[in-house]
């Protein structure tokens, strides 16, 4: 898998953006949060982008509203069949 830019606004409590974190986190992706409950310029980046709601992610640009499981994995270059091969290669190291 390649090396993508990956940037995910977030808010606090908000159960989509932790379930798009998480993903990204099992699947070993580095990314960069800006939480725009905490630091209103990125409220302000995401708005200047036309996107007034968390999460988004973009993906090399690529934009992804919401929690979009399926969208992400096409972005990311992720099919079933090497997400399969990781985890089992990550239970037989354990």
């Amino acid at each position: 898998m390649g090396e993508y830019n990956v940037v995910v606004y977030t808010s606090d409590s908000c159960i989509h953006c932790t379930k798009v974190l998480e993903l990204l986190r099992e699947w070993d992706i580095s990314f960069t949060e800006k939480n725009i409950s905490q630091n209103a310029d990125f409220y302000k980046e995401m708005k200047e982008m036309g996107v007034y709601g968390a999460p988004v992610t973009f993906i090399d640009g690529q934009q992804v509203l919401g929690f979009q499981k399926r969208k992400l994995k096409k972005y990311l270059g992720i099919d079933e069949v090497s997400s399969y091969i990781r985890q089992r290669a990550l239970s037989n190291q354990n």
